[in-house]
């Protein structure tokens, strides 16, 4: 039936005089026809019709020379293998890849020749977006890699911008929010200041919606990019996003009648199923958790997207249905503890296969067989070319010297690589089984009948469970930041800063990790207030790293942070002094190699210090033990630089 109506839609465009006033690709007519006949059928492989359309279309282009149908001609070949690879078997996928990498750059080689350069990287899109669907993710990413460095090398600003939205995207669909945002906001700076006038015609309301994705629900940077989407909204397509979005807002503020509004607008769109796969599964779910009843376990199973799973946690947990939040949170730490999983394989069978591959053992076996080779020869040879043997024999030992000192670093690099692995494994596996065990006994007694335990108790078990669910948090965001500083992903923003602010704010986030009877305190040099030029957002995150730190180390007393523009010049300094147990001098430098604790039955991952000390490296600020401090526990100190280092603006 799907192929009758295709078959009838061409014919009516055969058929109708004004068919050139619906060409938006603006070639010629009898072209656009076969065009549009054999993109229909692209994925069709039970008949001839798309090859005998893409034939003609491929005919007409040449007969009137219109170059731009003849590029969308490779288009749709590439399109066409692309089809056929998803299509195809396991076994043959490797074929399949051969085939599309041949289309797409048949298509880049016309593309540039014809002077369309668009369809250049849109062969790009095509084929990452084909390895992607067929579960070979790096290969995608490597793709798009290439693509953003041939467009950085030509300065070409669409180019750059297609590939940053494209990374992005596929950042997105693995849930790493973090790296996504980041190459965000790459691709937003160059749309800011470009003056290309393709990409100045580009609707950014796709880029704005992803860039809200990056941040939770309730965040305020996620309805700053949702206002922003709304106000670029350009075609039918963005405006349905906006409206998407607008009901996920809506029924988390608690208006009903908005959040009805938009979601009618949605279900009843026929493309909604297409722009957002489970979308009605998560309205059903929204309308049932707004009502007060928890979703089931199978309805909850039908959200695939990280997305939609992290939004229902969070409005189930705010209207009180705990359960449902518990499971949400579990769905989604455990799909992110497999994405960990498959990136270490993958990085496993990385180094493997570069050990295979050198075999390090068989070469320098065999080099050596040359050395004693080369010496046999050079005592056989005849006196007349004696001196350049002897210095041929020299030159090419201290190579193979050379290489086999290399071949044993490599060795060395692998052994400390997997030495690294396996205690990050030991160490995650202890510190999450602690948080995890709490959170899922407490849901289960809050599950027992009604009448069990007074809801006073229930609410201390709520909060027990929300507790450790940010213990839980804090130790995904050390990993995430970690991981983002490796693969050079972590940016410093500087804007203007207010000390006071600062220290305040980090308080408030970690007071409530303070043990029975401890105090937190701040205490200024001065109360007026101190602006400087500096990353907010880090210097608070450091200061509460500290504070968190101090908290775990401090059973009694006093944590207090103090900060000063006076102690030292030109920089200002905070200090977090605890009444804990306190620090031995010679493992000043110890305590900020990751993965170091010296008390292993206080909870954490070991990679709060690290990162605060790269995280101040970054901003050419210093964190350090003040081994000077005899007032008992431990005092760490933070300089900040007043004016940031020119390299780092």
């Amino acid at each position: 039936m799907r192929k009758f109506f295709s078959s009838l839609a061409c014919l009516l465009v055969a058929f109708l005089p004004l068919a050139a006033q619906s060409n938006p690709y603006e070639i010629d007519d009898d072209c656009y026809i076969y065009f549009q006949q054999a993109e229909a059928s692209f994925e069709d492989f039970t008949s001839d019709e798309f090859d005998q359309n893409a034939s003609a279309l491929q005919l007409a282009a040449l007969e009137t020379g219109d170059d731009k149908a003849l590029t969308l001609y490779y288009v749709l070949m590439l399109k066409r293998a692309c089809a056929a690879g998803r299509q195809g078997d396991r076994g043959e996928l490797q074929s399949a890849n051969k085939k599309v990498e041949a289309a797409r750059k048949t298509l880049q080689v016309v593309a540039q020749e014809k002077g369309f350069i668009q369809y250049y990287y849109y062969g790009y899109d095509l084929a990452q977006a084909y390895y992607f669907n067929t579960n070979q993710s790096s290969s995608a990413m490597a793709l798009l890699d290439e693509m953003y460095e041939i467009a950085k090398s030509e300065q070409d600003d669409y180019g750059q911008w297609q590939a940053l939205r494209f990374i992005s995207r596929l950042h997105l669909e693995q849930g790493d929010a973090l790296n996504a945002r980041s190459y965000l906001r790459r691709g937003l700076e160059i749309f800011e200041k470009t003056k290309d006038p393709s990409l100045r015609r580009q609707s950014m309301t796709r880029m704005y919606c992803d860039m809200a994705d990056t941040y939770s629900i309730a965040d305020d940077s996620a309805r700053l990019f949702y206002n922003r989407a709304l106000q670029s909204s350009k075609v039918h397509l963005d405006t349905l996003r906006c409206v998407y979005y607008g009901a996920l807002v809506a029924a988390y503020d608690g208006d009903q009648e908005a959040y009805r509004r938009n979601r009618d607008y949605c279900l009843e769109d026929p493309s909604f199923d297409t722009l957002y796969q489970t979308g009605d599964e998560l309205f059903l779910c929204m309308d049932m958790i707004l009502r007060g009843d928890a979703p089931s376990r199978e309805l909850l199973d039908k959200l695939q997207q990280s997305k939609q799973q992290d939004y229902v946690g969070r409005l189930s947990g705010k209207k009180g249905l705990y359960e449902v939040a518990y499971y949400m949170i579990y769905k989604r730490f455990m799909q992110l503890l497999r994405n960990l999983s498959k990136v270490n394989e993958s990085r496993l069978d990385e180094y493997t296969g570069r050990y295979d591959n050198f075999s390090l053992s068989r070469q320098l076996q065999q080099k050596d067989r040359e050395t004693v080779r080369l010496y046999r020869l050079a005592a056989i040879l005849l006196s007349v070319i004696l001196l350049s043997a002897l210095l041929f024999s020299f030159v090419h030992i201290r190579h193979l010297r050379k290489d086999r000192k290399k071949d044993e670093e490599r060795i060395e690099a692998l052994k400390v690589a997997d030495a690294a692995k396996t205690r990050f494994v030991q160490n995650m596996s202890h510190e999450v089984r602690t948080p995890l065990n709490a959170i899922v006994g407490f849901s289960q007694l809050l599950t027992l009948p009604d009448g069990s335990f007074p809801q006073e108790e229930k609410d201390e078990f709520a909060e027990h469970i929300v507790n450790n669910t940010k213990m839980l948090t804090m130790l995904l965001d050390d990993i995430l930041n970690t991981s983002a500083m490796d693969s050079g992903n972590y940016r410093i923003s500087y804007e203007e800063g207010e000390v006071h602010f600062i220290c305040r704010a980090a308080i408030s986030s970690a007071e409530h990790r303070l043990q029975p009877g401890v105090q937190m305190v701040y205490e200024p040099d001065s109360e007026i207030p101190f602006t400087f030029q500096t990353d907010p957002r880090r210097v608070q995150q450091i200061l509460i790293n500290l504070l968190t730190n101090a908290c775990k180390h401090t059973p009694s007393g006093t944590i207090k942070l103090t900060s000063s523009v006076r102690e030292h010049q030109g920089r200002v300094t905070f200090a977090v002094t605890d009444t804990g147990p306190g620090i031995p001098p010679e493992q000043a430098e110890v305590i900020f190699e990751r993965f170091t604790k010296l008390n292993e039955f206080v909870q954490g991952t070991g990679l709060g210090l690290s990162i605060c000390r790269d995280i101040a490296g970054r901003m050419g600020a210093k964190v350090y033990l003040d081994t000077s401090y005899k007032g008992g526990g431990a005092r760490f100190v933070f300089e900040v630089p007043v004016v940031p280092p020119t390299e780092n603006m």
